[in-house]
């Protein structure tokens, strides 16, 4: 079991317009193709205008083949093109639980 955390610099003052078209345009397909979703979270203290995106997969090999289905399905290059110059800069990394994790 791996979590993967992406995390998005989103350019300040475009949080609702991120929020709005991922909501509309992207939550679905990555549901649908990805699963194993946790969560979306924002930053209220700390660094601002930030969005982290929690995903659980089964293994590295199961995220890359999930991610090869989402990136070929035709909602999602509109979804980018929706959200094209909101985003500053992108962090991902994938967590694996220690023993002492639930998720274990």
């Amino acid at each position: 079991m791996i979590l993967e955390e992406r995390d998005y610099h989103i350019v300040p003052g475009s949080m609702a317009d991120f929020l709005h078209a991922y909501e509309t345009l992207g939550l679905q397909i990555q549901n649908d193709t990805l699963g194993g979703f946790v969560g979306h979270f924002v930053t209220e203290i700390g660094e601002l205008s930030h969005v982290v995106a929690l995903w659980r997969y089964e293994s590295l090999r199961a995220r890359e083949e999930r991610r090869t289905v989402m990136l070929a399905h035709p909602g999602w290059a509109r979804y980018l093109a929706a959200i094209k110059g909101m985003i500053v800069s992108q962090q991902n990394r994938i967590l694996t639980p220690t023993p002492l994790s639930p998720m274990r």
